[in-house]
C-alpha cells in the first residue's frame, strides 16, 4: 500500500471551466473539493492522511446517517450490515463491485442475510463528479449507476481527453438529460454533502484507504469474497 506523502488540506479547488466547456456547462463545475491526494501506485490501494491516534468506531456513532440520504443495497431487517467506503476512480473499488460482490449479492444479500450501505470516499474530481452524478440520479438509479461507472471505469476514469462526454453517456442510461447534468455538476451544496461524509470518515472512523469496510461495526481486512465469508460466517450462525 502506498501512503500519502500530504496532509489533507482545507484549500479549495475549482475546475478548469475549459474542461466543462467540453459539454457546454456553464461556470464553475465544484467550489469546495480538497486538494486530491497524490496518485498511487496503480497496484496499490489509495490512500488519504492517517490519523494521528488511533480511532476507536462505535457501532452506534458508524450508523448515524450523514449529510445525504444512505445509498443502500439489501433488507433494512437484515442481521448484519456493511458499510463500504469507497472512491469511484479507485481500481480496488472497481474490482471489489466487478467480481466481489456479485457473489455477495447472490448469496448474502439477496437472501436477507446482509445489506450493504455504499458511502462516498472521492479521491480526487472525476471520483467526486460521477458520486455526484450518482446521487442526482437518484432512488432505485444510484445504486445500478454507481455499478455501471465501477464496469467502466477504464473508460473514463483514465481518460486523457473527453473526460465529461464519457461520463455524462452513462448517465443517459438511466435517464438523465443534458440540463440535469449540468445542474448537477454545478450543485454546491451536494459536493459539500459528499466530502462531509469523507472527512468524517478520515478523521472519526481513521478511513485512510479504499476501499474500507466495516461489517457490524468492527473494521475489516482484506476484501475478497474468502474474505467476507470468513467474516460473516460467525455473525450469521444460527
Amino acid at each position: 500500500m502506498s501512503t500519502s506523502a500530504n496532509s489533507i488540506d482545507r484549500r479549495k479547488l475549482v475546475f478548469s471551466a475549459a474542461v466543462i466547456a467540453t459539454i457546454g456547462v456553464a461556470g464553475s463545475l465544484i467550489y469546495t473539493l480538497m486538494r486530491p491526494t497524490p496518485k498511487a501506485d496503480a497496484a496499490a490501494r489509495r490512500q488519504v492522511r492517517r490519523p494521528r491516534r488511533s480511532v476507536n468506531v462505535t457501532h452506534d456513532e458508524l450508523m448515524k446517517e450523514g449529510p445525504l440520504p444512505e445509498l443502500v443495497m439489501g433488507s433494512a431487517n437484515a442481521p448484519v450490515t456493511i458499510i463500504e467506503y469507497a472512491s469511484m476512480t479507485c481500481s480496488h473499488c472497481a474490482n471489489f463491485h466487478n467480481n466481489v460482490l456479485p457473489a455477495l449479492k447472490e448469496k448474502y444479500i439477496d437472501t436477507g442475510k446482509v445489506r450493504l450501505i455504499f458511502r462516498e470516499f472521492p479521491l480526487d474530481e472525476r471520483a467526486a463528479l460521477a458520486s455526484m452524478m450518482a446521487r442526482c440520479a437518484g432512488g432505485e438509479k444510484a445504486m445500478p449507476l454507481i455499478g455501471v461507472l465501477f464496469a467502466k471505469q477504464s473508460d473514463w476514469a483514465t481518460a486523457k481527453t473527453d473526460f465529461l462526454p464519457k461520463i455524462f453517456k452513462y448517465g443517459q442510461q438511466v435517464g438523465m438529460t443534458q440540463q440535469a447534468f449540468n445542474e448537477c455538476s454545478q450543485n454546491e451544496r451536494l459536493i459539500k454533502d459528499i466530502i462531509s461524509i469523507r472527512d468524517r470518515a478520515n478523521t472519526t472512523f481513521g478511513v485512510n484507504q479504499t476501499p474500507t469496510f466495516f461489517i457490524n461495526g468492527k473494521k475489516m481486512d482484506g476484501a475478497t469474497v474468502e474474505d467476507f465469508d470468513k467474516a460473516l460466517g460467525p455473525l450469521l450462525k444460527g
